[in-house]
C-alpha cells in the first residue's frame, strides 16, 4: 500500500535547525522510521513535514558517560546487540533487543524511537524501566532529563515536550552483580508484537525491579510484585507463585485482536515466575546466556 498523503521532507545537519523544524505545526520526527512509515502507510498520521534526524551530529553510537552507559538518540537495536558493554551493563535491554521484530527492522528501528512511539507493547519500555534509564532531551530552551518512570503518559503519549528531541538514553552502570530476563509472549515464532511482556532484574542485595508491557495503557513497573521478592536472591517455588499471583492483580490488560484480557492476565503470572526464576539463576551464575526468550524455551 502506498503512502497517500503529501508532506515536505527536511534533513537538518544541526540541532538548532532540527529543533526549529520540529517546532512547526504538523512536523513529525523521523529516526529509524519503522513506526512512522507504517503509520503513514495506514493513514494513521498525516504530517505536513517529516524531519529526518539522521544527519544530526552525534546522532548514533554507544559510549561510556562517567559511571553510566549512554545510547545516542539514533542508536538502533542492532547496534545494541553488537555492543558487549550494553550486554554487561544492561543485559535485560540487550536480551529484549534480540526479540524486536526481525533483523531488517532491528537494523533500522531505534531504541529511543521505540519508546517515543509509546505503544503499550513496545519491547524497549519494560527493559529500560528495570534498568532505571534516563531520557536525555533537547529543547529550544536547553537540555533536560526525564526518568523513564515518568516517560509514558498513555498510548502513543510521552513526557517529551512538543518539538523536542531525545538526544540520548543514559543507563546507570549500577555496579555489582545482577541477573535479569526478558520474557515476550507472542502468537507464533518470528516477527510479532507482544501479547504480553515481562522484564525482571535483581541485584546482589536482592533488590528487584519487575516491569510489564502490553498489559496496560503503558509499560510500567510492577512495584507490588517486586516487593514480594525483595531481599530474596534465590526465590523458591512458593515465593515465585506469590509473586505471580500479585503480578496478575497488578496487570491491567484489555481484550484485542492479539489476546483476551483473561489470557493476558493469567500469562503474566506465568511469565513473572519464569523471568524471575531465570534472573535469579543468572545472578548466581548458573543460568543460560542472555538471548533466550523463556516463553519459547519452555514450550519446546
Amino acid at each position: 500500500m502506498s503512502i497517500a498523503c503529501e508532506f515536505d521532507y527536511v534533513k537538518p545537519t544541526s540541532w538548532k535547525a532540527a529543533l526549529e523544524a520540529l517546532g512547526k505545526e504538523g512536523a513529525w520526527a523521523l529516526a529509524g522510521g519503522s513506526d512512522l512509515i507504517a503509520w503513514l502507510r495506514d493513514g494513521a498520521v498525516q504530517p505536513e513535514v517529516v524531519v529526518d534526524l539522521k544527519g544530526l551530529p552525534g546522532w548514533s553510537g554507544i559510549e561510556k558517560d562517567g559511571s553510566a552507559l549512554r545510547l545516542a538518540g539514533g542508536t538502533t537495536f542492532a547496534e545494541v546487540l553488537e555492543n558487549e558493554a550494553v550486554k554487561k551493563a544492561a543485559p535485560v535491554l540487550w536480551e529484549a533487543a534480540g526479540m524486536v521484530a526481525s533483523v531488517g527492522v532491528r537494523n533500522r528501528a531505534t531504541v529511543a524511537g521505540n519508546v517515543c512511539s509509546a505503544v503499550p507493547c513496545c519491547d524497549a519500555g519494560p527493559a529500560l524501566l528495570v534498568h532505571g534509564a534516563v531520557m536525555e532531551v533537547r529543547t529550544k530552551s536547553g537540555k533536560k532529563e526525564i526518568p523513564i518512570e515518568q516517560w509514558f503518559k498513555g498510548p502513543r503519549k510521552t513526557a517529551l515536550p512538543k518539538g523536542a528531541i531525545v538526544a540520548g538514553i543514559r543507563l546507570p552502570a549500577g555496579g555489582g552483580k545482577q541477573g535479569g530476563a526478558f520474557a515476550k509472549l507472542k502468537r507464533y515464532r518470528g516477527e510479532d508484537l507482544a501479547q504480553a511482556s515481562v522484564a525482571a532484574r535483581v541485584d546482589g542485595r536482592g533488590n528487584w525491579r519487575i516491569a510489564l508491557g502490553s498489559v496496560g495503557p503503558v509499560p510500567y513497573l510492577a512495584e507490588r510484585t517486586a516487593a514480594v521478592l525483595k531481599g530474596c536472591k534465590a526465590p523458591d517455588e512458593k515465593l515465585l507463585a506469590k509473586a505471580a499471583e500479585v503480578a496478575e492483580e497488578e496487570a491491567r490488560p484489555i481484550t484485542d485482536i492479539r489476546a483476551s484480557e483473561t489470557y493476558r492476565r493469567l500469562m503474566v503470572g506465568v511469565m513473572v515466575k519464569r523471568a524471575a526464576a531465570l534472573a535469579a539463576k543468572r545472578l548466581a551464575g548458573e543460568g543460560p546466556e542472555y538471548g533466550l526468550n523463556c516463553m519459547e524455551e519452555e514450550a519446546e
